[in-house]
């Protein structure tokens, strides 16, 4: 670890359909350690999410839910990176600050890490999506080494129409409420898994899924950086993991991915919040 990251402040991102409500076990359990810690919403998630009329109409209109234009369908990552460059520098006050970034939020700090590389003393990616210089997030959830993951098929409506990654958060199908609760938080304690549900955000905007960086080596490239498995995920699967890690090494191999590991579903800030903050605590 270097020094430059020691005793950082710590910033922490949330992924698709999350917001920064997701990190409060894990930043109360760091309390204790006198580390600043703070978490942020990512753009079009959270306080900056906007709900699509149609899951809260009544009657319900499942056409509406399959057409209805996404709120946040303008959100893409330049906006996601410009935010978190902007959250970075003002946690930091003109220091460098250690990210922890889960899920989706990876591809908009590796943009952020690409656009301010000073600002970054440490990438966390917790299971993060670590996309390759100009290959969209969205290509590695198709991919082969993703396969088995459950939460695309519960995706509602074309992102392409509607632009935004739907959750049918409302829906009375019981099989479809369990699907993604096992996919996003499979040993979670069932009343905190449905707890978290409740505060989902319906609409992910596809304009992040979709959107590339080039990666530079004195830009992302010269950011040290440790990548968090999750062995029991059901959204990012353990190849998919262990490709980002190894893509990455071999793009940049006088920066290696460090890697530490979970035995958890997709959340362990959800799961092991206690054991989440010991390796956030003892990396940066």
């Amino acid at each position: 670890m270097s020094a430059r990251a020691r005793a950082t402040p710590l910033l922490f991102l949330h992924g698709n359909w999350h917001g920064a409500w997701c990190w409060t076990e894990v930043i109360a359990a760091l309390a204790g350690s006198g580390r600043s810690a703070v978490a942020v919403d990512m753009a079009g998630h959270g306080l900056r999410a906007r709900r699509p009329a149609c899951l809260t109409g009544r009657p319900f209109d499942a056409e509406a839910l399959a057409t209805e234009v996404s709120p946040v369908a303008d959100v893409d990552l330049d906006q996601a990176g410009d935010l978190l460059v902007s959250q970075i520098k003002r946690v930091g006050r003109g220091g460098p600050v250690t990210v922890i970034a889960h899920s989706m939020g990876g591809t908009v700090l590796t943009r952020a890490a690409e656009q301010a590389p000073e600002a970054v003393a440490h990438a966390v990616y917790l299971s993060g999506l670590m996309p390759a210089s100009d290959v969209p997030a969205l290509a590695y959830l198709r991919m082969p080494e993703n396969a088995g993951a459950l939460v695309q098929s519960c995706v509602r409506a074309d992102p392409a129409a509607i632009g935004a990654l739907r959750l049918d958060l409302v829906s009375g199908d019981a099989a479809y409420r369990r699907q993604l609760l096992d996919a996003f938080y499979g040993d979670v304690d069932r009343a905190v898994a449905e707890a978290a549900f409740g505060l989902l955000t319906p609409d992910a905007p596809i304009g992040i899924v979709r959107g590339t960086t080039t990666l530079t080596r004195r830009g992302w490239g010269s950011v040290p950086r440790t990548y968090v498995t999750c062995a029991r995920d059901m959204a990012v699967r353990p190849a998919l993991q262990n490709k980002f890690i190894s893509d990455a090494t071999v793009a940049f191999p006088d920066n290696p991915t460090a890697v530490a590991a979970l035995d958890s579903s997709h959340s362990p800030f959800l799961s092991m919040p206690g054991q989440v903050a010991d390796l956030i605590a003892e990396l940066g």
